[in-house]
């Protein structure tokens, strides 16, 4: 038998089966076995949804009004990121007991290094993991371990819900491929997909059998990486802790669409508070700024600008995004979603102070005395009154955190 084959290194990626929705159960078990689904801020779409509900013919992400009209018995309620984050470090702590190098890999999602006991399998350590979260945080889980990440996360999301599975022979790992598409793959969309058909590369399996150089030709480097994944032949290290950003983003679906040039000016505003609140959060400061506008149409808008010196002011950092909102804006056109992004980010302490835009101490002082008193009574609390059109978000509890606000994750 081939050395790699008899005791592999191998890889485990636990996954939370619906995870907003069993974060609901666990404090209200009423909503246990029924449809229930997670609404997004405003309550206008369904982001997540029960298998009940599923069953149903409800998808994420559609509008609330059809989904009633398929599942009129369900059950919809607000997302409640601050619980969920809750949640998801108590999984985290949970995790790092079980193994010894866990990468935090989103809200619900982890990867690790699996690591049995002596006389435990792979296939124990799978379930142990799996009825472990569940009995200490009630929380239903999926477990699939593997030679490599990405044959990790397809054995799990193949045995979803409350599965366990460690696939790690060659036999068994070639059935699983050959069954699943290659959109299944995370980073292989439709597009992709699209490209790769001509070659009579359909699979997960047809993708591994190919020729390595034609799928870098087809997929660049991204593609390679993949290659040598399903191969089962890790591309990546776990990461115990993420990597340092290269970008920091802000930003959203802006509720009720709007062509209201005050109202995107006020969301505006509203993204560069979150995303200074970040800049802050990891002592760095932007040297581009990039503003994206998405409209209910399809189209979309979009400006750049690059400072000619880093910085993290808000006064300064305002000034130099509104051309770029001017530039994003398609006059009449309904706004439905707003991202700020930075990128080229210079550590706080290193960045070269401009000899033409000195320190203002009079901003200084307000933009702490600012970020004082929203530490001491909220976040938000005090703000630009340039976000006054948005009352009506700002009275709205679940718009004061968003999923990007949980720190410590690798994705999204």
């Amino acid at each position: 038998m081939d050395r790699m084959y008899t005791r592999p290194r191998a890889i485990g990626h636990l996954d939370a089966d619906c995870f907003y929705v069993s974060a609901e159960r666990v404090r209200d078990p009423f909503l246990k076995g029924k449809p229930v689904g997670v609404l997004g801020n405003q309550g206008a779409c369904v982001i997540a949804k029960s298998y009940e509900m599923k069953a149903a013919g409800v998808k994420t992400g559609e509008p609330i009004w059809e989904a009633v009209q398929k599942c009129p018995e369900g059950i919809y309620i607000k997302r409640d990121f601050h619980w969920y984050e809750a949640l998801s470090k108590s999984m985290l702590e949970v995790m790092r007991r079980l193994s010894g190098h866990v990468e935090y890999y989103s809200i619900d999602e982890f990867f690790f290094v699996a690591e049995p006991r002596p006389g435990q399998s792979f296939q124990d350590l799978a379930v142990s993991m799996r009825d472990t979260i569940f009995k200490e945080l009630d929380i239903p889980v999926t477990v699939g371990i593997a030679r490599s990440r990405t044959l990790a996360k397809l054995i799990s999301d193949s045995a979803k819900p409350f599965g366990a599975s460690a696939v790690l022979d060659k036999e068994h790992e070639e059935g699983l491929l050959a069954s699943l598409p290659v959109t299944e793959i995370s980073g292989v969309a439709k597009r992709r997909a699209k490209r790769l058909l001509p070659w009579g590369i359909a699979s997960c399996l047809d993708l591994a059998r190919s020729d390595r150089a034609l799928v870098r030709k087809l997929l660049t480097s991204t593609g390679e990486a993949l290659w040598w994944e399903l191969n089962g032949e890790p591309s990546g290290a776990i990461h115990a802790e993420r990597p340092r950003h290269k970008a920091l983003s802000r930003g959203g679906s802006l509720g009720e669409s709007t062509s209201d040039p005050h109202r995107l000016h006020a969301w505006l505003v509203r993204n560069l508070e979150r995303l200074i609140e970040e800049l802050h959060y990891h002592k760095v400061m932007p040297g581009k700024l990039t503003l994206w506008v998405g409209y209910r149409d399809g189209g979309s808008g979009e400006g750049q600008v690059r400072l000619a010196v880093p910085t993290d002011r808000f006064d300064l950092l305002l000034e130099a995004l509104r051309p770029c909102l001017r530039q994003a804006w398609r006059r009449g056109h309904l706004a439905s979603r707003m991202h700020l992004v930075a990128e080229d980010l210079a550590d706080r302490g290193s960045a070269q102070i401009s000899l033409f835009e000195p320190p203002s101490p009079r901003a200084e002082a307000l933009a702490e005395l600012k970020t004082r008193i929203n530490q001491r009574i909220g976040r938000f609390a005090v703000r630009s009154g340039a976000t006054l059109p948005l009352a009506d978000i700002y009275t709205d509890d679940a718009n004061s955190y968003d999923i990007c606000d949980v720190r410590g994750k690798i994705c999204f």
